[in-house]
């Protein structure tokens, strides 16, 4: 288990990462980027078997990120894991940058997934943990979603699959923000109570603080003991964590901040 506090510091420098990238390509979705660090940082710190020797290899475990959009905390989270140079972190969402708006496997070392289209990537983890198990591979698949995601019926589709296939080498995780593009999930189409509808799917069900570094240590270690059924944790999170301006706003789902908001998020995050 990974020091506490080295676990903060990881979280702050992935949020500050975050703040980095979207502001210097003046596009790009930083509230749920920043709500989902800490989950991201005990993934790839404490939970996957993940380097930069292995990144290339099918013998370690793997991470689809559902939520494409929230590209930038991917990568602040593999440049923290020395798979990509920080440097290249300021190229985000640049022409002929590996770092796309939206991840693409194809040209970014690190990413398991290409994704953008929501509401798919937790049949292709789906896909991953069957082939897993019929080649004997015994690590681990894991794929980040988000709440307004999950009005998507694909993922209702695959989360029935998942059971009907006993894939306890999945665990889902459901980005639990309450909040989306077009404002409070329960006033666009309300997915909740979403523990509730996995567990009517079938599925082991955790509920967790999000933004809890050990609490989601505790959550992962828990669904990996659970078997014969998938696990999903239902992560509550604050949109925009970190930034004072930006939390629970959905505003900043999709918006970059001018040079003054820009500072002043850096100096929330302790950076300035």
């Amino acid at each position: 288990m990974t020091d506490l506090d080295e676990l903060k510091e990881t979280a702050r420098r992935v949020r500050v990462s975050i703040i980095r990238e979207v502001y210097t390509a003046q596009s790009g979705h930083p509230g749920g980027s920043l709500g989902c660090a800490d989950i991201l940082t005990v993934l790839y710190e404490c939970v996957m078997d993940i380097s930069r020797d292995n990144v290339n290899s099918l013998d370690r475990d793997r991470f689809v990120l559902s939520k494409g959009h929230c590209s930038p905390a991917l990568y602040a989270i593999l440049a923290e894991k020395g798979i990509l140079d920080r440097e290249e972190l300021l190229t985000f969402r640049k022409i002929n940058s590996r770092l796309q708006g939206h991840p693409n496997m194809r040209e970014t070392p690190g990413v398991d997934m290409s994704t953008g289209s929501l509401g798919q990537g937790l049949a292709v983890a789906n896909g991953m943990a069957l082939a897993n198990r019929l080649s004997g591979n015994t690590h681990r698949i894991y794929v980040l979603l988000g709440d307004g995601e999950c009005e998507e019926g694909e993922v209702w589709e695959a989360a029935m699959a998942a059971h009907h296939y006993e894939l306890d080498n999945l665990c889902a995780i459901v980005d639990l923000n309450h909040l989306q593009i077009d404002g409070r999930t329960e006033e666009v189409i309300d997915p909740n109570p979403i523990g509730a509808k996995f567990r009517a799917f079938g599925w082991n069900v955790i509920e967790v603080d999000g933004n809890d570094l050990l609490a989601l240590q505790n959550a992962f270690r828990q669904a990996a003991e659970k078997k014969g059924v998938p696990t999903c944790l239902v992560a509550h999170t604050i949109k925009g964590k970190g930034v004072s301006f930006m939390e629970n706003q959905a505003g900043w789902h999709g918006k970059a901040p001018n040079e003054e908001q820009y500072h002043q998020a850096l100096r929330d995050l302790g950076e300035e």
